[in-house]
């Protein structure tokens, strides 16, 4: 995979001098016509070893592009802030939106491949987050994004002439760390891992591009063709790829579904009500102090009809927390902003740091609902967002966040009662709308988009609670308990 790289490529100087002025008029060119249309983002990921000239090529695409329409994301170790997260946090906040060019010097791939080359990383491990990467770089394509990877490859005779010749003048000789050197003398470990990684990532919907990367000028001339290439293809062509998903999910043929099976019946009395809410609140309140709870963090999120009564069941909730460490995300629809992004974006950017709570009220599920029901989203969106979803909160488990998804259930005509209630309250018409009943007529719709949801996101890892909620009370003292037992059981 790398010979071709090893043998000696070469550009005369006078060669690149008459090549540079149309290069680089033909990436501004792109650039701008991206950048006017905005049908999709353009991701690059620099890689490669010690001395290829990684920081060469990040500063060559800055000035040969209009850097305002560029975000360079050249992090190496993560902040305190990103390892209080899932380790793809920090790639995801720093996604580029639509129209614009993200240039990634330090990429998801960095962590795996370095731990395996430096033996703390198995090969089964490195090939189960290569498969994490790959399902993410699909993702990425799949919403539109066009992902261009560049390997920069040294043989190790000339990784040391290149480290060496650095080290010797003065004005490079901060740019060789001992790292680089240590990373030379690993060197068959190193570009075995990486072989490895890029092979299996080597796909149609992201590519790896081996580049040369001995003579500057050849190496130059390659990436930057390349991505104007890349980018004037993509524009003349559709604006994002289609991935073949499975048909639709049938109702089951004898028509009984999960929510059907749900027994509504249960209630409770405001004396036993009132006792046990505030017991339980105290018990959630001890529970998110314990120094064990400062390492993990929560994040809840609460689904379910018009008028099931999420927003009550969360003040209640919320009574039995520091006001310090939670957050309440209302999830509405997407804003512009929100909509020139990867669809999890918005969720993503608000997951909480460790020791903290974020509660959404609706979630990331409206992609398998809402937009699924309305036609906002088109199938091939909406069904492959299943397996987009349980890759996100498998992200989030594994990372230590106690995970917690509630379903608040009522019937079609404890819905309408309190609809009218609503209409009738003066201080609750607010949460009534012409949408609240226009929803309530695609009830069965909703329904089935429900209960799919269940079947293909309910995971070992990640199940759904689900709440009888025709009883506020009911529902209330039910959302606790199940939070401080899962919590319960994660801190054991």
């Amino acid at each position: 995979m790398f010979e071709a790289a090893e043998i000696k490529h070469k550009v005369d100087k006078a060669t690149f001098k008459r090549e540079e002025p149309r290069l680089r008029a033909g990436l501004i060119k792109a650039q701008y016509a991206l950048a006017e249309k905005k049908p999709f983002e353009v991701i690059v990921l620099i890689c490669g070893l010690a001395g290829a000239g990684k920081g060469e090529v990040l500063a060559m695409l800055n000035e040969w592009l209009d850097p305002r329409l560029v975000e360079t994301a050249a992090a190496d170790q993560p902040t305190d802030e990103e390892r209080e997260r899932p380790f793809m946090w920090r790639f995801w906040r720093a996604l580029p939106s639509r129209g614009r060019i993200g240039i990634f010097l330090h990429s998801w791939y960095q962590d795996p491949v370095s731990a395996r080359a430096a033996g703390n990383l198995s090969r089964p491990d490195l090939d189960q987050r290569i498969a994490e990467i790959r399902r993410f770089e699909r993702m990425l394509a799949d919403e539109g994004a066009l992902v261009l990877k560049f390997w920069l490859h040294l043989s190790q005779k000339q990784q040391r002439k290149r480290l060496a010749k650095l080290q010797s003048r003065r004005a490079t000789r901060w740019r060789v760390a001992n790292a680089d050197w240590k990373e030379h003398k690993n060197y068959d470990a190193v570009v075995t891992a990486w072989r490895r990684a890029i092979r299996l990532t080597n796909d149609g919907f992201a590519p790896w591009t081996v580049v040369a990367a001995a003579d500057p000028e050849f190496r130059d001339l390659t990436i930057a063709r390349t991505v104007a290439a890349a980018i004037e293809q993509r524009l003349a062509g559709p604006s994002r790829l289609v991935t073949i998903t499975a048909p639709p999910p049938l109702p089951p043929v004898d028509g009984r579904r999960l929510l059907d099976a749900l027994d509504l019946s249960a209630k409770l009395g405001p004396d036993e009500y009132k006792h046990r809410l505030a017991a339980l609140q105290g018990q959630l309140s001890k529970l998110t102090r314990k120094k064990r709870f400062k390492q993990r963090g929560a994040v809840l999120l609460f689904e379910g009809p018009d008028a099931s009564g999420k927003g009550g069941a969360i003040r209640r909730l919320a009574r039995g927390l520091d006001a310090r460490f939670y957050r309440i995300i209302p999830v509405a629809a997407p804003t512009d902003e929100e909509r020139a992004h990867p669809y999890l974006w918005r969720f993503w950017r608000h997951l909480p740091r460790l020791g903290h709570l974020t509660i959404f009220d609706r979630s990331w599920y409206g992609r398998v609902l809402v937009e699924r029901v309305e036609d906002f989203a088109g199938a091939d969106d909406w069904l492959r967002a299943y397996g987009e979803i349980n890759d996100f909160e498998e992200d989030m488990v594994r990372h230590g966040v106690i995970l917690t998804k509630f379903w608040l259930a009522i019937s079609l005509e404890e819905q309408l009662r309190r609809f009218k209630e609503r209409e009738e309250t003066p201080f609750k018409r607010y949460k009534i709308g012409a949408d609240d009943w226009r929803n309530r007529k695609k009830w069965d719709q909703y329904a089935n988009a429900a209960n799919d949801m269940f079947e293909r996101t309910s995971t070992g890892m990640s199940p759904w609670t689900l709440v009888p909620a025709e009883d506020k009370r009911c529902a209330r003292v039910r959302v606790l308990e199940a939070l401080c037992e899962n919590i319960e059981k994660a801190l054991d």
